[in-house]
């Protein structure tokens, strides 16, 4: 049995589309079913539905053999205890800084707020600019708008809600994408099941 890791949302989305080409394909809805563990057409296939940045650590752990998570979220997480085998090209975007459209640019030291802690502190770091993280779980685009912080960094796709809230993207930190990780130990162990399935998945990317 392959236990694959991937979240609800746009991720899922788009993954079923090259899972089903796979032959893969949830036997429930997850928007309908309050299953966590999907059992699929494929009889040595289960998937289970988890949050986004829990992921990696699903498949770190061995608590999935694979897992499908976005850029950002293995950034963050420290995927090197990961392998990364593919980049599966679906839910698409940009991690960028963004600040209030009259901000000066950024300089001197500086209040960044952001769920992306880790990846914040590098890019500034490389930059040689001096920025205090202020850690936030969602609705970013508040905090430069009640003086919380200098700018943002968040994920960017369309820009309309930065553009609603006054904000304007800035600075591309990292174009983003969702990846295929795989757990070390299950790359052994189950090394024909799972290099079976990244060649399935190889070739379906290959004919997009």
């Amino acid at each position: 049995m392959l236990t694959i890791a991937v979240s609800k949302g746009r991720i899922y989305e788009e993954a079923l589309p090259l899972l089903a080409e796979a032959g893969i394909t949830p036997v429930d809805d997850p928007k309908t079913c309050r299953k966590l563990i999907l059992q699929t057409t494929r009889d040595d296939v289960q998937l289970v539905i988890i949050r986004a940045t829990d992921v990696p650590t699903f498949v770190e752990y061995g608590a999935a053999d694979l897992g499908i998570a976005g850029k950002d979220v293995l950034l963050e997480h420290g995927a090197e205890s990961l392998y990364e085998p593919l980049d599966l090209n679906i839910a698409c975007c940009r991690l960028m800084t963004a600040a209030h459209k009259d901000a000066p640019e950024i300089s001197g030291r500086i209040r960044v707020a952001t769920k992306y802690v880790k990846t914040a502190q590098r890019y500034f770091a490389s930059k040689g600019i001096q920025a205090e993280i202020i850690k936030l779980y969602g609705s970013m685009e508040l905090a430069p708008l009640v003086g919380l912080a200098d700018c943002i960094v968040d994920l960017v796709d369309t820009g309309n809600t930065l553009k609603a809230n006054g904000l304007e993207p800035r600075d591309l930190i990292m174009n983003i994408s969702s990846r295929l990780v795989v757990n070390k130990a299950a790359m052994k162990m189950k090394h024909e099941a799972i290099a079976s399935l990244l060649a399935q998945f190889e070739q379906t990317l290959a004919q997009r």
